[in-house]
Parts: C-alpha cells; sequence; structure tokens
C-alpha cells in the first residue's frame, strides 16, 4: 500500500513488542496477548500495513521468542519486515531493530505494540509533519487530571504519609505523549549511538525516543494523537481497549 507520504520519502517503521507483559497476569509476553481474539502484536501490526507510510519494518521480540516471530511471518506485510531480538531495556530494543533496517531511509517512526489500536491516521499525521521538514515528531493527547509534582517525606514524618506535594503544573501545556513517533533517520541513528555512553542506570530511564533527541538539542514538534491509542499495561487497559472495539463492531452493525 502506498500512498504520496511515502512516495516522497522512504519511511522505516520499528515495533517495539519486548515487554515482559507481567502486570497484565497472562504469564506471556505483553505483546502474545489476545484482544478481541487477536494479538496485541498482530494488531498493531495491521494497524502500520493500514497507514500505507512504511517501505520497511523492523520488530523488536523478547530474546529467542518463537511464537512472537511466528506471528510476525504470519502478518504477510507488503513490504520487507525483519525480526529482532530486543535487548535489556527499550532502548537497547529499539537500537537492535534500527540496525535491522535498511541505511537508506529518510525517516524512521518507533511505536510500542503495547498501543494496538493506534489508528492509521496517526501514523500519517506524523509522517506528514517530517515531510513538512520536521526532525522530530511526537502524537500527543491533553491531559485532562489535575497533576501534582511530589517529594519523598522526611523519616521523621513518615508516619503521616511517604510524599508531599511541591507544585501543581498547569494542565493546559501538558500532554500525555503516545507513539509512534517520528524522526529524521540520521537524527535517530545519532541519538542511539549516544546511549552506548549510557551507564545501565541512565539507558533503564529512558522511557520514548524524544527523550533521546531531546538531550541532542533537537526541536520535538506535537500532533494530534489519538484517545484510540491507550497503551496497554494492565488488565484494566486491556478490558477498555475489548469495550472500545465491542462498540465499534455495534456501531458497524447498526
Amino acid at each position: 500500500m502506498s500512498s504520496p507520504i511515502s512516495r516522497n520519502q522512504r519511511i522505516g517503521v520499528i515495533l517495539v513488542a519486548g515487554g515482559s507483559g507481567q502486570r497484565l497476569g497472562y504469564g506471556i509476553p505483553k505483546a502474545q496477548v489476545l484482544l478481541s481474539g487477536v494479538t496485541l502484536l498482530t494488531r498493531a501490526l495491521q494497524g502500520v500495513e493500514a497507514s500505507g507510510i512504511a517501505a520497511a519494518v523492523s520488530v523488536a521480540v523478547p530474546a529467542g521468542d518463537t511464537v512472537m516471530r511466528a506471528l510476525c511471518r504470519e502478518a504477510k506485510l507488503t513490504v520487507p519486515l525483519t525480526v529482532v531480538d530486543g535487548g535489556a531495556t527499550r532502548s537497547a530494543s529499539v537500537s537492535a531493530a534500527l540496525d535491522a533496517l535498511p541505511s537508506d531511509l529518510d525517516a524512521i517512526l518507533v511505536h510500542d505494540a503495547a498501543r494496538a489500536l493506534t489508528p492509521p491516521q496517526v501514523f500519517r499525521r506524523v509522517a506528514e509533519a517530517l515531510a513538512a521538514g520536521a526532525a522530530a515528531v511526537i502524537p500527543a493527547v491533553p491531559v485532562t487530571d489535575t497533576i501534582k509534582s511530589t517529594a519523598t517525606t522526611a523519616p521523621e514524618q513518615s508516619g503521616i504519609a511517604s510524599r508531599t506535594v511541591t507544585g501543581t503544573p498547569d494542565r493546559a501545556a501538558l500532554r500525555a505523549v503516545q507513539t509512534p513517533q517520528g524522526f529524521e533517520a540520521e537524527l535517530l541513528r545519532r541519538a542511539h549511538r549516544a546511549v552506548q555512553d549510557f551507564d545501565a542506570e541512565q539507558a533503564a530511564a529512558v522511557t520514548d525516543d524524544a527523550m533521546l533527541v531531546e538531550s541532542l538539542g533537537a526541536v520535538v514538534y506535537v500532533v494530534e494523537g489519538s484517545e484510540r491509542s491507550l497503551k496497554i499495561t494492565t488488565a484494566l487497559d486491556l478490558l477498555l481497549a475489548e469495550a472500545v472495539l465491542a462498540r465499534e463492531h455495534h456501531l458497524q452493525e447498526d
């Protein structure tokens, strides 16, 4: 599947599917968990395919996981797909997938398999911003909760509570960040080369790739995300995703 965006620039997509799934409680890697009868990994791959923006896809799975490798083969994407063993941290998994992509790509999107319901339009919005000249792009949605910054209480106060509030940021300026996050290919490669100088604690603290390019001084642009792009981490998240699909099926029948 091709689009005006993908004809103007060659885009690679990295799919991070190395989560253990411990908080889901199924005893299997998260991306193998079924969502309305289809694994999260398969649904995420279907979203990449439906977006029409990818020239190549690289998937990072838990080391030695033959089930997920089989799921990737069964997806039968219309673009080249490579599967690699992920690392001990998210950044290590992305780096491994990055090394497996073609070297002539213009841009690369990094997506979490746990956001298996991300609409194709979100992929396209990120790709369009990159095509317009942005070096780094993230999808995000406004924060609706009141957010507090906190700090650990002094030991003598531990009988009251473990933390105290230090501030309340203006939520109008806050955004909840999603994936796929898009980057100029060389910028992302440079950011991941820099990770090699991190110690184990620093590497483990990297929760998204935008953090890495921000550390290089790059400007990160924000495009509209989607409420449908919820990250499936807990059993409650999975129930919510099931409800979303059930409602959509009901509306289609009507």
